[in-house]
């Protein structure tokens, strides 16, 4: 099993649209990206954020699966527009 970790800084040109948009199409991909078994997503409530608003974690099956999702269409078409709008860190690790 896989664990993928994100979150965004948002740049100041997002709109809340912007990161509720965010929110549902990330969402959306359970049941869409194969070997994705779990999605979480959401707003940051620590406040030890370090500006990072919007966070999230996936488990995929596998590690091809992990790599797979990485250039599937729907995560290709997220990135076109959300890329230009957030500062991203990702984690990935296998679990054990």
């Amino acid at each position: 099993m896989y664990i993928h970790m994100f979150a965004f800084r948002w740049r100041p040109t997002a709109t809340t649209e912007d990161k509720d948009r965010a929110l549902r199409e990330i969402s959306a991909f359970r049941g869409e990206i194969p070997g994705l078994l779990e999605v979480h997503v959401g707003q940051n409530q620590s406040p030890r954020s370090s500006g990072y608003e919007t966070g999230g974690v996936m488990k995929f099956d596998s590690a091809p699966a992990l790599n797979d999702y990485q250039n599937h269409p729907a995560h290709k078409a997220l990135l076109t527009w959300l890329l230009p709008l957030i500062d991203p860190v990702e984690i990935d690790f296998p679990s054990h």
